[in-house]
């Protein structure tokens, strides 16, 4: 019979020992679930408010969804309570057809690119800002950057630039409201690549859209194109090829 104390014993204490363990990891958790929950709460109420400034926008436009309570389009924290997420799987596919439609129109009314010179076209070897102030160098750098899939990144930039131009308050508040959808939101197939820190101020500047709103996003991107797509554009055989058939071509009458 001593044997059978003995065990009886130590399961004794083994069941003590991982009871201790558990509630300290079960403490522990709790703990850091709080603090999560504390920053999930805070990250929301930032986008609510960005949120709540365009519904306003919306609703002087007098097109305000029926919806409109509902509205997450400015969640990028990817946070697990967010609304959005939950329907993420089914907006994805309209997001997807509506934003396919936006970029057929615009590629239909993007600029039209009139065949660079020879001189035009060596000139963009020599910095990023001579391809980007030529209207042929942007359309050709362009379509180098749909080849890597980082057409998104131009088009963005263009959009900005038209939005600087705007002065008209309620289109301003539209346009904006149009390009972070485009190209801020996570839920579109079209998100530019940007910093926490940028996109902290977008989301400030969203309480008070104006043509500025994306200044600090577009010079990231500008920056981002010329350090990194830009060397290998020069480099590429599309440009190679710009460059030897502009040589062969005969002169103009």
């Amino acid at each position: 019979m001593k044997p059978t104390g003995l065990c009886q014993i130590d399961a004794d204490g083994c069941d003590r020992a991982e009871n201790h363990l558990y509630s300290g990891i079960h403490g522990d958790t709790q703990s850091m679930g709080s603090e999560r929950a504390e920053m999930r709460k805070r990250q929301m109420q930032v986008h609510q408010e960005a949120a709540a400034s365009v519904l306003q926008a919306r609703h002087r436009m007098g097109n305000t969804p029926t919806n409109a309570s509902n509205a997450c389009c400015f969640c990028w924290c990817c946070c697990c309570s967010c609304s959005c997420l939950t329907v993420r799987g089914e907006d994805e596919t309209i997001q997807r057809s509506t934003f396919e439609h936006r970029t057929e129109e615009t590629t239909n009314n993007c600029e039209e690119s009139p065949k660079p010179t020879l001189e035009d076209a060596n000139s963009w070897a020599v910095s990023f800002e001579r391809v980007m102030k030529s209207a042929a160098g942007r359309s050709c750098f362009r379509q180098f950057l749909r080849t890597e899939f980082s057409e998104e990144n131009m088009m963005f930039w263009l959009a900005c630039e038209e939005l600087k131009k705007e002065t008209n308050k309620i289109v301003v508040e539209e346009k904006v409201r149009q390009i972070y959808e485009d190209f801020i939101s996570i839920l579109s197939p079209k998100e530019v690549s940007l910093d926490s820190r940028v996109r902290e101020v977008i989301n400030k500047n969203m309480l008070e859209p104006t043509s500025q709103t994306f200044d600090d996003a577009q010079q990231q991107i500008y920056t981002l194109m010329q350090r990194d797509s830009y060397p290998r554009f020069i480099n590429s055989s599309m440009y190679t090829d710009l460059l030897k058939n502009l040589e062969e071509a005969p002169p103009e009458p």
